[in-house]
């Protein structure tokens, strides 16, 4: 949902390189607990639907204050897991790039961006399900709340880095910033109401797509026998 929509050349080379180096950090580690624990082979099948899905509905782009559009990072991470959801956004990041969508120099930003929501939206789904929630609003808020995440760390990202060229000092770019932070926070929670029904719907039919085949078979265990 949230991505820097900025040009080549928009980041000082020092943000860059930061930006950059912490990218090339959280991928690192996910790539270690990938080839540590391995994966499930229906999470790479999830992995891949939900990387094609992310992408198409990524380039539906709406030209509003730079630019606003949903990208189911919060959906990929509640059913792929925070590690493939994390490569899911590191790869829907570079083939938007390749197309223009998204300097390829804010590759290692907009992928931070975009794996944290996917890790909060997991992290935090699977908290509220551990506090009896219904599947519709822990998916949902667990997605609004990842989404928010993504969109709060864009806005540090760029008040922190400065944009090349631009006259306004940084308080005002400060207050422009927030202006597009609050526009995405807005779509957060639309799209996090659209995850809450496609999970909703996924736990109707394949509850085990969403990880919920222990907690069903540990509400249906019988009381134990006494004699």
């Amino acid at each position: 949902m949230a991505h820097i929509h900025l040009g080549e050349g928009s980041f000082p080379l020092w943000a860059l390189a930061l930006w950059t180096a912490v990218g090339v950090g959280l991928i690192s580690i996910v790539v270690y607990r990938v080839r540590k624990g391995g994966i499930k082979t229906q999470h790479i099948a999830l992995a891949g639907i939900g990387a094609a899905a992310s992408f198409a509905v990524f380039q539906l782009n709406l030209p509003v204050w730079g630019g606003i559009h949903m990208n189911l990072t919060g959906l990929v991470g509640i059913l792929a897991g925070p590690t493939l959801g994390a490569l899911v956004a590191l790869v829907v990041n570079i083939f938007s790039a390749a197309l223009g969508h998204g300097a390829v120099g804010l590759l290692g930003a907009n992928t931070l961006v975009n794996a944290t929501e996917a890790i909060v939206a997991y992290y935090i789904f699977k908290t509220l399900l551990g506090m009896d929630w219904d599947i519709f609003p822990a998916s949902a808020g667990a997605a609004t709340i990842g989404l928010s995440a993504g969109a709060l760390l864009m806005g540090a990202i760029i008040v922190i880095s400065g944009v090349n060229g631009s006259a306004l000092p940084r308080a005002d770019l400060t207050v422009a910033v927030a202006g597009l932070v609050g526009l995405n926070l807005g779509v957060a929670v639309i799209e996090g109401i659209l995850t809450g029904f496609i999970v909703q719907f996924l736990a109707s039919v394949r509850p085990d797509l969403v990880g919920l085949t222990d907690r069903q078979h540990d509400d249906e265990e019988p009381a134990g026998v006494t004699a």
